[in-house]
């Protein structure tokens, strides 16, 4: 098995930086299995990014001259010119990112190249460029979210007295507005921010400096690496530096509780959209239609989501799983923490992404949500709370209102619709100030509080929101 750790000091025929110590060629099938640059090349700016530091850093101690630096900082911009332009031959002998660069670096520019290994090793290689490509991930990601928490507030603006029904085992419950609605996925993704900037924190710790295992016999400067990294602090113990992944874990963790709560609006979404309900329309761009159904549009996008989420979930089993046996230190097991990692970054910032837009192009049918709101007595709630305004004790009013809901059940009408005589039936404290009460806009205007439904509220917490991401 290949050892991480060793030092790289030939590269002929394409051979590992390992081969002096093999007396037989790895075989192309566990070249295969084993290589990880099909996927980690992704790595490739962030790699040079911090050989760059560590070769500054050498520099500033002595290892490596003024000349092999600036040929150093050459060769890279080389590389990063070949790399964005194409042309950059990637080999799958050459196992990874890392010594693709490197052997590439050291046609360029010769010995220097070999001397930029000097007290680090891949392990510790790996690690602080997974944080930098992760931190970079998760700034993204940040302001997807704050973008798309400013497109649900600001057609929350706009629909702050748009009346809906709020459902409860989807069945109606009481009336909201669909802008207090939208407003309660904010607070959710609100939530993921804040989750996203924490995590940030951890993530930004600098590994490189652990060398294999046990650090390096190299009078290295780490503080001097971290600050032009930008790294906020260092990793404190070696062991821990090149194994740990419990930021990968936290950052998947994090990212599925975003596709969760996008899961959730998605589902809704769906529901919303079906002709039996007819809330909303989506913008044609987020739907397909039907291969033999001309009249279908179909909320793909939304479905999709659902499905993503499910995989994304995965992803942070698999790296909780990759992680639960492994001794210390570095183990091969470890580059199995990429692709997962890699597609649930990709996976939330696409959904974001396409969230932002979908969202703020949303078509609202006031007059489906108003129908439906007058559905399923939603302002039986109310009526019990007139009664306890009335000093009727909640439980009695509860029951009152009970059986006046089975009274319009029979004749098919609503709370509203009982004449004061029908109502004054159930208690003779009803007044027709009832009616104030048993109206849509009453109901919604009365929770007046903070986090309530009422309009006023709606909009002061979609401002609170405006103003958070300006």
């Amino acid at each position: 098995m290949t050892d991480r750790s060793s030092p790289h000091s030939q590269f002929d025929n394409k051979s590992q930086a390992w081969s002096a110590r093999f007396s037989e060629p790895v075989s192309e099938l566990v070249k295969r299995y084993t290589a990880s640059v099909t996927f980690d090349k992704r790595l490739a700016p962030f790699d040079i990014e911090g050989s760059l530091a560590h070769a500054r850093m050498l520099a500033t101690i002595g290892i490596l001259s003024e000349d092999d630096l600036q040929a150093i900082n050459k060769g890279m911009q080389t590389i990063r010119d070949e790399i964005a332009n194409n042309t950059f031959d990637w080999s799958l002998d050459l196992e990874d990112v890392h010594l693709n660069i490197e052997k590439r670096l050291v046609e360029l520019i010769g010995d220097a190249g070999k001397r930029l290994h000097t007290g680090r090793s891949r392990n510790d290689q790996v690690a602080t460029d997974i944080r930098l490509w992760l931190r970079n991930e998760i700034d993204i990601a940040c302001s997807l979210l704050a973008d798309l928490r400013q497109a649900l507030a600001n057609t929350a603006l706009k629909h702050a007295d748009t009346i809906m029904p709020g459902f409860t085992h989807l069945q109606v419950a009481q009336p909201v507005t669909f802008g207090h609605h939208l407003l309660a996925y904010a607070q959710m993704l609100g939530r993921d921010l804040e989750r996203l900037q924490d995590c940030r924190q951890r993530v930004n710790h600098l590994p490189l400096g652990a060398a294999a295992l046990a650090g390096t016999s190299f009078p290295i400067d780490r503080q001097q690496v971290a600050d032009l990294l930008g790294f906020d602090a260092i990793c404190q113990n070696s062991l821990d530096a090149v194994s740990d992944r419990d930021f990968a874990i936290e950052f998947c963790s994090a990212a599925a509780l975003i596709m969760m709560h996008l899961s959730r609006l998605s589902e809704e979404l769906i529901l919303w959209m079906s002709p039996r309900v007819g809330f909303i329309e989506l913008a044609d761009r987020f739907c397909t239609g039907s291969s033999i159904m001309p009249q279908k549009k179909n909320p793909d996008v939304p479905e999709l989501v659902r499905g993503k989420t499910g995989r994304v979930n995965g992803h942070l089993i698999a790296l909780l799983t990759l992680m639960k046996g492994q001794p210390l230190a570095y183990n091969k097991d470890n580059q199995e923490d990429k692709e997962g990692l890699f597609d649930a970054a990709d996976t939330i910032r696409d959904t974001l992404t396409i969230f932002v837009d979908m969202m703020a192009g949303i078509q609202v049918n006031k007059a489906s949500m108003r129908s439906a709101a007058l559905q399923g007595f939603a302002t039986a709630t109310d009526l019990a709370d007139y009664l306890v305004r009335k000093g009727v004790p909640f439980r009695d009013a509860h029951e009152t209102v009970a059986l006046a809901v089975r009274m319009c059940e029979q004749r098919e009408c609503d709370l509203s619709d009982l004449p004061l005589a029908d109502l004054q039936t159930f208690h003779a404290d009803i007044g027709e100030d009832v009616y104030d009460v048993l109206t849509l806009e009453g109901s919604v205007s009365v929770r007046n509080h903070v986090g309530g439904t009422a309009p006023e509220q709606v909009r002061e917490q979609a401002r609170r929101i405006l103003a958070d991401n300006a």
